[in-house]
């Protein structure tokens, strides 16, 4: 599965896309996406800041068939119908053979993104795998109820959880592999967070650091 997942940069994630062209096309927090990017089958969006709920990028991924998930804040903000999904609850699109469960992100230290917010965090069910996506969160103590296959925790530590906190969250979570997200060029002093994540996760844990692929795709 991790061959599947695709960093887009910040929080932006691609599942899948070519060239495993038998399978949906998921897209989180899609931002600044590249201009080459496939069309969606589903679009699931954690909150409605600028740097995760981007109209344009969506427009840009729709197709006639895109499914979008999200909170009741983003589908207040966008055009687009919306799945709406509060903490805890789950849908299952059949079709796509995929099932989401929203679950709580929050900020304790953070006024951006506290409780009272609703942002999301989602757990997606994909051919026998849970990938944990966490969003905008600090580690909370809901992290304990999460069990998955593959965690991505954000590093950044200006508007989320840092490094040394993101290790802990993942201790507690207990996946079999971390990514490290929401740090770079959009996080100022964070350019080396995803790496110094990888060099602290141990207890069994794999944690692999992503290339940005938008980065990538702009230097060719």
């Amino acid at each position: 599965m991790l061959e599947r997942i695709h960093w887009l940069g910040h929080a932006s994630f691609l599942i899948n896309g070519p060239p495993f062209v038998d399978d949906p096309v998921i897209y989180i927090d899609p931002w600044r996406i590249p201009d080459s990017a496939p069309s969606a089958d589903l679009i699931l969006i954690s909150h409605e800041h600028h740097d995760h709920c981007s109209p344009d990028d969506i427009e840009r991924i729709m197709n006639g068939s895109t499914q979008i998930i999200a909170s009741q804040r983003v589908a207040d903000r966008i055009s687009f119908p919306v799945v709406i999904l509060r903490e805890w609850q789950a849908t299952a699109i059949p079709d796509l053979r995929v099932s989401v469960r929203a679950v709580p992100a929050y900020t304790v230290n953070h006024t951006y993104h506290d409780r009272s917010y609703g942002g999301l965090g989602f757990i997606i069910t994909i051919k026998r795998h849970d990938i944990y996506f966490a969003g905008d969160t600090d580690k909370i103590p809901e992290m304990a109820k999460i069990g998955c296959d593959i965690a991505l925790v954000p590093v950044g530590g200006s508007y989320t959880m840092d490094v040394e906190a993101a290790v802990e969250a993942v201790e507690l979570i207990k996946p079999k592999i971390a990514i490290p997200m929401h740090y770079g060029r959009e996080i100022p002093g964070s350019r080396h967070n995803g790496m110094r994540f990888t060099q602290a996760v141990n207890g069994g844990i794999s944690a692999v650091e992503l290339e940005d692929e938008r980065v990538a795709s702009l230097s060719l």
